[in-house]
């Protein structure tokens, strides 16, 4: 063991002495300096919680090999040409952060396909794009501004002034200064404990995200918040209950070392997973990883996108029937649904959406009413903008028709009007009635988590849910009459991937062929009940 632990160290400080020092190629390492000590964590119970395993098969580790974001970024350069630079420099701010960081630096933009594919990464900068969002980025952050207007979109503050073996990086623990020396010459880092490491603030630079709407000849028309759950997060109830951290890196229940060389165990170790929404995304890396250059094993993608949704159906919503009766021909059903988050769900990009499946069947088990039912093509019967992108679904409180689906996304609209999923080209939001998490107050909310459309006046859209109305024309059927409600979730809806159809380029030609391909898997259920009416005559 000490012939080992010794290799490590003078390995680690021959590689860290191999470093240019104190130039803006030192800001960053990537993660494979940190994977050496910090996999090979095991609970007492036998449990493997590898932070470098872990994260590798995260969406995190592979933000920049993501094709949708590769094919979106290529269609948004296609239409505004003349801001080629700059949306790429901006779209690599969190999908690239610390290749666009170093070129930052150096007093250049960031680039994104220039760094692409990632499996033909040669210089630093590109090794550094390939790792995503990596280790020394998010330990990297500083304090400094956190949770201020300034320190959203990318704009955290990194230490670029301290000497390359004293720079900090930042965890949530106090490290014994032997581990610490140790940890220094291994990777020219100086472990540091700092509890903002744990904070929603944090995640939140990157995570609270606006884009400059622009028009056809490149003038600014307004600012799109494109995403921001830290902002509906704040908004809500869990801004004094809960941290991202507390959901989205779960803790793990026993003590157990952080590091596999001369660890101790530890309390209040997070793990790694980054649990987030985008379980169809875990898939396609998976099925095309030759291509993508994915690193992560086979099932360790599979495991990530099993707790994916396993937490999505387990913590996200819950939905049930608040009425249910029959009367004169006419099954009056009262659908009630709720967030189990602390932000609106779905969140982030908003190419998210939710939805209420409803079924009807009489007493034979023929289907007498069907809303909401997703097609093997990804596309949802009966939503208008599924249908026509020029058209969108209304947020209903009472729905009576096949053709009327409740879904709970946001719509973005143009200049001129039109519905869009381009997001450089969108003003403002026309809709957006993603369900409300706990304690959200849609009178009090900011422009920039506001609720939009017809859900603002409902008076059943609340922060306790919401709460929608079926009524079915039964007369010609008989009961008992089976209801079942499904609340459905697709992180890539429909018209967000064919959009890209159109666009004659690598990149969004072969999203589109990878969603054809797995559309079937696009959607999964979050929640369901049922229950059974019989006729009051």
């Amino acid at each position: 063991m000490a012939l080992f632990f010794l290799a490590v160290v003078l390995a680690g400080a021959v590689r860290a002495g191999s470093q240019e020092r104190g130039g803006p190629s030192s800001f960053f390492h990537t993660s494979d300096r940190c994977m050496a000590c910090h996999n090979g964590l095991v609970t007492a119970a036998g449990e493997d919680v590898s932070i470098g395993t872990d994260w590798r098969a995260s969406m995190m580790a592979n933000a920049s090999r993501d094709p949708y974001w590769q094919a979106a970024v290529r269609r948004e350069t296609m239409d505004h040409p003349q801001a080629k630079a700059a949306i790429e420099d901006t779209c690599s701010t969190c999908h690239m952060p610390m290749a666009r960081f170093t070129a930052r630096a150096q007093g250049r933009e960031g680039e994104v396909f220039a760094h692409l594919p990632v499996t033909r990464a040669e210089t630093e900068e590109e090794r550094l794009a390939a790792d995503g969002v990596s280790c020394a980025v998010c330990h990297g952050i500083k304090q400094e501004g956190l949770g201020t207007e300034e320190s959203f979109v990318g704009g955290f503050v990194v230490d670029t002034e301290s000497p390359w073996d004293s720079r900090p990086i930042f965890g949530p623990f106090q490290i014994d200064p032997g581990l610490a020396t140790i940890m220094r010459s291994a990777t020219g880092f100086q472990p540091s404990e700092a509890p903002h490491i744990q904070s929603s603030e944090l995640c939140a630079t990157c995570h609270t995200l606006f884009t400059e709407a622009l028009g056809p000849n490149g003038e600014v028309l307004g600012r799109l918040p494109e995403q921001v759950p830290y902002l509906e997060w704040r908004h809500s109830a869990y801004r004094d209950e809960q941290t991202c951290q507390n959901c989205h890196m779960p803790l793990v229940a026993t003590d157990t070392p952080i590091a596999s060389v001369l660890g101790e165990p530890r309390a209040g170790f997070s793990r790694h997973v980054f649990r987030g929404g985008n379980f169809f995304m875990l898939k396609m890396l998976n099925r095309y990883r030759a291509e993508l250059g994915v690193a992560a094993e086979p099932h360790e993608l599979d495991t990530t996108a099993r707790r994916t949704i396993e937490h999505l159906q387990t913590s996200s919503a819950i939905v049930g029937f608040s009425r249910a009766d029959v009367a004169a021909g006419r099954l009056d059903v009262e659908v009630a649904v709720e967030n189990l988050g602390g932000h609106k769900l779905p969140t982030a990009y908003p190419s998210r959406r939710a939805w209420l499946h409803v079924t009807v069947r009489d007493g034979s088990g023929g289907i007498v009413f069907e809303s909401g039912r997703l097609d093997e093509s990804g596309a949802i019967e009966g939503n208008d903008n599924d249908a026509d992108p020029s058209r969108y679904e209304p947020h209903y409180t009472t729905i009576r028709l096949p053709g009327e689906v409740q879904i709970y996304e946001a719509i973005m609209a143009d200049s001129e009007g039109g519905v869009t999923t381009g997001l450089v080209s969108g003003v403002r939001f026309v809709k957006d009635n993603r369900i409300l998490p706990r304690g959200f107050d849609k009178g009090t909310a900011d422009d920039e988590v506001a609720v939009r459309g017809g859900a603002f006046e409902d008076p059943d859209f609340t922060g306790d849910g919401d709460r929608v109305r079926y009524e079915v024309d039964v007369s010609g059927a008989r009961g008992p009459f089976h209801v079942e409600v499904e609340l459905w979730y697709q992180p890539i809806a429909y018209r967000w991937a064919r959009n890209l159809a159109s666009y004659d380029s690598f990149e969004t030609q072969r999203f589109v062929s990878y969603y054809e391909s797995m559309s079937e898997l696009s959607g999964v259920v979050l929640a369901r009940s049922q229950t059974s009416v019989r006729s009051a005559e």
